[in-house]
């Protein structure tokens, strides 16, 4: 799935939804917690704007392999006490994906 897919579903995502589509494009490992650290760095330098999303680990998963998985990396994310390693929410305007894809890991 690209961005514009993601976008289509709602226009409203968080940043971990929006790293593993990333990712995905990129044909890249999203199950790096420093990737993904550099990734929020990358936004907020870039002056994306986000709000902070509480994201429930145990919710977030489902009884898939992607979904247990995707439980690890979050509970890896939950125990670095940085808000680069936080959920955010972010508007996928055509402006953000631009900033979303300048990013390289």
């Amino acid at each position: 799935m690209t961005l514009e897919e993601l976008r289509q579903k709602a226009f409203y995502q968080n940043t971990i939804d929006v790293w593993i589509m990333y990712c995905g494009e990129r044909e890249w490992d999203w199950y790096n917690a420093d990737s993904y650290r550099r990734f929020i760095t990358h936004l907020n330098s870039s002056g994306v704007k986000m709000q902070k999303f509480p994201l429930c680990i145990k919710e977030s998963g489902g009884m898939y392999e992607r979904g247990r998985d995707k439980t690890q990396f979050l509970d890896q994310l939950s125990k670095v006490p940085s808000d680069d390693a936080a959920a955010y929410t972010l508007k996928l305007s055509g402006d953000v994906i631009a900033a979303i894809r300048s990013f390289s890991n």
